[in-house]
């Protein structure tokens, strides 16, 4: 029996739609702390010590209350308003740092994951060693310390996304892009998609690189993702060229790219999906 080759799974996405993490806060927080979906941030805080009451006012599908009582890692991957309660006193330690996902709502990657994540550090294999450097560079100012921390930042934020991976259900993640990257058969052809989203995906050449028929493909990615190998290859050759047109590339050169056969086409297709032209779209956004 053959076996597939393990194939890296984010590397692709995450060199076209980065993360980039800023560093916060470090040490303690006492009574009441407001984090506001107004402010555009993503964040992910680290509790090192002592307890946390965290509540979500207004929210709707999250719980209004969690508490937690040791180590926990909590992920807000999009801007979503929270406060910590914290002991009035003594108040609870934590390493906190500000996410910012390349093209914001439209980064595939945050809108997959759920608006929380909150994990025990123990439950994350290989999280203790990049936490114990990022710990090390937070509880003193050295030279470099900021920079450093946002890197040793994002190592963390990698790794989580590689346990979200294999873990999916735990982590109560919807039907889409982490679950696909979770089926080892869907992952080859959503790795090579968007490894290479200008060539001619068709349902035959998606399927042969899952090692299925065309019939079982079509239903499972379907089953798995929550909508057809089609519209999700529409919907990631339209965020890359959102993401290349804030970056001053020409129409022209995205239809060649993105395996359209000609700007019109790409106009056409971008308008579907956005409900707006290229040419719109880009006014109305912000720099």
């Amino acid at each position: 029996m053959q076996v597939s080759p393990p194939i890296d799974r984010l590397s692709g996405l995450l060199e076209r739609f980065r993360v980039r993490a800023q560093l916060h806060h470090s040490g303690v927080l006492c009574g009441l702390s407001h984090f506001d979906a107004c402010e555009g941030y993503g964040y992910l805080h680290v509790l090192r010590r002592g307890w946390l009451r965290v509540s979500h006012p207004g929210a709707r599908n999250m719980p209004r209350s969690m508490r937690f009582d040791e180590p926990t890692v909590l992920l807000y991957p999009r801007p979503f308003t929270h406060r910590f309660h914290n002991p009035p006193a003594e108040g609870s330690d934590f390493t906190c740092a500000r996410l910012v996902f390349d093209g914001g709502a439209r980064n595939p990657l945050a809108r997959a994951l759920p608006p929380l994540i909150a994990l025990p550090l123990a439950r994350v294999p290989g999280l203790h060693a990049a936490l114990e450097l990022l710990f090390a560079e937070t509880d003193r100012v050295r030279c470099g310390q900021r920079l450093l921390a946002d890197r040793l930042f994002e190592v963390v934020v990698l790794q989580l996304l590689r346990w979200l991976l294999d873990h999916p259900q735990e982590a109560g993640v919807h039907p889409g892009l982490i679950t696909g990257l979770s089926d080892p058969r869907l992952a080859r052809v959503l790795v090579a998609m968007h490894d290479a989203p200008g060539e001619p995906w068709t349902l035959e050449r998606m399927a042969e690189r899952a090692g299925m028929s065309r019939t079982a493909f079509a239903n499972t990615f379907r089953e798995v993702i929550g909508q057809t190998p089609a519209d999700y290859l529409s919907d990631w050759r339209i965020a890359l060229a959102q993401s290349r047109l804030r970056e001053g590339h020409s129409i022209k050169i995205l239809a060649e790219e993105l395996g359209y056969a000609n700007p019109s086409a790409l106009s056409r297709a971008f308008t579907v999906r956005v409900g707006m032209s290229p040419r719109n779209w880009l006014a109305k956004t912000p720099a």
